[in-house]
């Protein structure tokens, strides 16, 4: 079904030597003896989704806006339909942030973790589509072409889109190809999405150093510069883009974090 030629999904950063795993902490041992129970349980992912849901929109509303973010009202007017990018593990706040009340699909993994991530969306009126773009030829059987056809249809039809730009486990805050081939196959634009608080509590044992958001303090969101990917790229043009890409949304996420904490 998919138009997307599998050598197309692309590579994402040169691989570099995985580090030993460090020891699971506290919460991650916890996590893990309960994921397989609440997998199971629709009642439980349920609830525990509208519970997260509820908080975020807390924390948000209590985060009001501090002076230099972006006018979210009109980049959505210039910009629709995008592909919205963000980091794994800044992400968090990203569904409260988009209420403009028109659809918007969000690509999220396959695996079981992320199921509650879905579900979370769903509660902000996001529809979902599963799999992950940009890793390479294996990520197709995870449903990465078929999730990134989806994604094309409804770039097509007008509907923005989001997608993180970094791959599950791989290097944290460097562009993956998926992000990219979504781009060329669609002729929109690349969308860099950055949010911060000033009050956040870092988990530096996790791999992407996950951001949790507190409530009671500033925010900031911005929209960075979008990137375009022609048509008829290159190899070599479609992994410029990429490192455009990475770079985009490191500097998006910096001004947050700089407004955010009020540093010049």
């Amino acid at each position: 079904m998919s138009d997307i030629p599998v050598s197309q999904l692309g590579a994402a950063a040169p691989a570099k030597k995985k580090k030993p795993r460090r020891p699971a902490g506290p919460l991650k041992a916890f996590w893990r003896r309960i994921r397989q129970p609440l997998a199971e349980s629709r009642f439980a992912k349920g609830a525990i989704a509208t519970l997260l849901a509820h908080a975020l929109r807390f924390i948000r509303l209590t985060n009001p806006a501090a002076e230099g973010s972006t006018d979210l009202n009109k980049a959505h007017e210039a910009l629709t339909p995008a592909i919205l990018a963000l980091w794994h593990g800044q992400h968090l706040l990203a569904p409260t942030v988009y209420t403009h009340g028109e659809e918007i699909i969000a690509m999220v993994s396959r695996s079981a973790d992320a199921e509650l991530n879905a579900l979370v969306l769903e509660k902000f009126g996001f529809k979902t589509v599963r799999g992950s773009g940009g890793r390479g030829e294996k990520r197709a059987s995870k449903g990465g072409a078929q999730a990134l056809v989806a994604m094309k249809k409804a770039l097509d039809a007008g509907t923005n889109v989001c997608m993180i730009a970094d791959i599950p486990h791989g290097t944290p805050r460097q562009a993956g190809m998926g992000i990219v081939t979504l781009a060329r196959l669609s002729g929109r634009p690349i969308v860099p999405l950055a949010i911060a608080t000033s009050r956040r509590k870092v988990l530096e044992r996790s791999w992407d150093k996950t951001t949790i958001n507190l409530p009671f303090g500033r925010s900031a969101v911005i929209v960075g510069e979008s990137v375009l990917v022609p048509a008829d790229a290159s190899e070599a043009e479609l992994e410029a883009k990429r490192q455009e890409v990475t770079a985009r949304l490191n500097e998006a996420t910096e001004q947050a974090y700089r407004i955010a904490d009020q540093r010049r």
